[in-house]
């Protein structure tokens, strides 16, 4: 069996249920594409996604599959780490080669 529990902000939620082997889960799924293609368009750009002069600049985004993805391999709510520890959970997640499609400026972080 499977069922649409809510679609909202693009992120659709699925229950599946294996009636056989009395199995359940709840799959996540997002269209990412437009928002890695923008990472690309701010890498290429120079601009980085900077916010003219305001407060800070775009490191990179971040699509929320791939957050809860961290979240479930890692066992770690990193949304929820302090500061200075979140910044360098992402740090050392956004700097992996695996996930330069996230970033909107080239180089280290």
């Amino acid at each position: 069996m499977k069922r649409v529990l809510d679609s909202q902000d693009g992120v659709t939620s699925i229950f599946h249920h294996d009636d056989q082997a009395n199995l359940s889960h709840v799959q996540r799924i997002q269209d990412c594409e437009a928002i890695v293609e923008n990472n690309k368009a701010l890498q290429t750009d120079g601009t980085r996604g900077d916010f003219q002069g305001k407060w800070g600049r775009r490191i990179a985004s971040i699509p929320l599959v791939v957050a809860e993805k961290w979240i479930k391999e890692d066992g770690i709510n990193w949304l929820a780490l302090p500061k200075k520890e979140r910044r360098a959970y992402l740090r050392r997640k956004l700097n992996d080669p695996e996930y330069r499609y996230l970033r909107t400026s080239p180089g280290q972080f």
